[in-house]
């Protein structure tokens, strides 16, 4: 079991990587788009779709690999004005995405086996009201809140899917399914939902410090004058 998740998160370590160096390349080229969208959900399915054996390793860490480059295509534009505008948002952001991913991944395995694999469903539930919010904030208004909702109760539901994918993990290799490549990609799947959730709280939380340091500029400059 050991070996199995060392294998887990190395997989996931240059799944990781990889979508750093799709991200980068997005931010030069400005790749991101229908594409990039199409060539993620292919590789994913194209993943699903292909058994998992020694004969078909290389190809399944390939279709991995594309699909978190494709990810990290897809998070280009948002790393890229993260970079224009305050590039210590995102170092903060990737910093924090994996203390957080590291403390619940760590959680759940130190926790009593099962204890928390309940999460499953109700994180599917919080991930559909997530959904009709935002249909309904088309067809009703509410944009704003609706934001709100999806990035706060967003981050807290894939923490949530970080524990419940541990402890799943660990339940399925345990009878028997030692498939370190979905494995990763279900991982990987949490890590990016983090990153980006806790990168856009990062870049409000610059602008407002930004916006208060300008203001408290403006008054010094007032009473001097």
């Amino acid at each position: 079991m050991q070996a199995h998740l060392a294998r887990v998160y190395a997989t996931l370590a240059a799944a990781v990587a990889v979508s750093a160096a799709g991200a980068a390349v997005d931010i030069f080229f400005h790749l991101s788009g229908w594409l990039a969208t199409a060539a993620l959900f292919g590789c994913v399915f194209g993943l699903a779709a292909t058994p998992a054996a020694p004969s078909t390793l290389a190809r399944r860490r390939g279709l991995l690999a594309g699909a978190a480059a494709a990810q990290g295509v897809l998070m280009g534009p948002l790393a890229g004005a993260a970079l224009a505008l305050h590039p210590g948002a995102l170092v903060a952001a990737l910093a924090a995405t994996g203390a957080v991913f590291a403390c619940f991944s760590a959680a759940a395995l130190v926790t009593r086996r099962r204890a928390y694999l309940y999460l499953g469903a109700l994180c599917s539930s919080a991930v559909s009201a997530l959904l009709a919010l935002r249909l309904g904030s088309w067809v009703f208004g509410g944009g704003a809140a609706v934001m709100e909702a999806e990035i706060y109760g967003g981050l807290l539901v894939f923490c949530g899917y970080v524990i419940f994918d541990t402890q799943s993990i660990v339940e399925r290799a345990h009878g028997g399914d030692m498939d370190e490549v979905r494995h990763a990609l279900e991982l990987f799947t949490d890590f990016a939902a983090l990153f980006v959730r806790l990168l856009i709280i990062a870049l409000r939380s610059a602008e407002r410090r930004q916006r208060r340091d300008a203001e408290r500029q403006r008054r010094g400059d007032k009473r001097r004058q």
